[in-house]
């Protein structure tokens, strides 16, 4: 899947990380399960601010959200994604949100002139991450899914 850029000092405050270093494997496959995805597949591994990701899922879009769900904390500079996909599919775009998006923006930029109403899409696809689609934060990295 391959390696994914994140902004450190951008994203949920894991116990034990900072702005130097992310939170322990332990506690980042803590955050993987909170969310709702499957943990218990895959192993994390942390060097620097780079965190390694392997093991297998069933979808793209789990693989995906386990490595946004690990980036999107702090100390996290980078998500190398090294899991094996069951059933792959086409990976989604990623978009690093900027100071004065919302989602309608942002599928209006990613999907084309008169697009904005499939923000719907953007919110879906990066759930359960995002609780409310008025809830994203500049540095914050969202999947965006291909039209279907």
């Amino acid at each position: 899947m391959g390696i994914i850029s994140f902004i450190k000092g951008v994203g949920a405050k894991l116990h034990g990380a900072s702005e130097d270093k992310p939170a322990a494997p332990e506690v980042l496959k803590q955050e993987i399960a909170k969310q709702g995805l499957p943990a218990d597949k895959v192993d994390v591994a942390v060097a620097g601010s780079t965190v390694t990701i392997t093991g297998k899922t069933a979808s793209t879009e789990e693989a995906e959200k386990i490595a946004l769900t690990v980036g999107n904390s702090v100390g996290v500079s980078q998500v190398a994604n090294n899991i094996i996909v069951e059933k792959p599919a086409p990976e989604a775009r990623m978009y690093t949100v900027q100071k004065g998006d919302n989602l309608s923006k942002i599928a209006e930029a990613m999907y084309g002139k008169g697009k904005a109403n499939e923000y719907h899409r953007i919110f879906n696809a990066n759930k359960p991450m995002l609780k409310s689609a008025d809830l994203i934060y500049p540095g914050q990295v969202l999947r965006i899914p291909p039209l279907a």
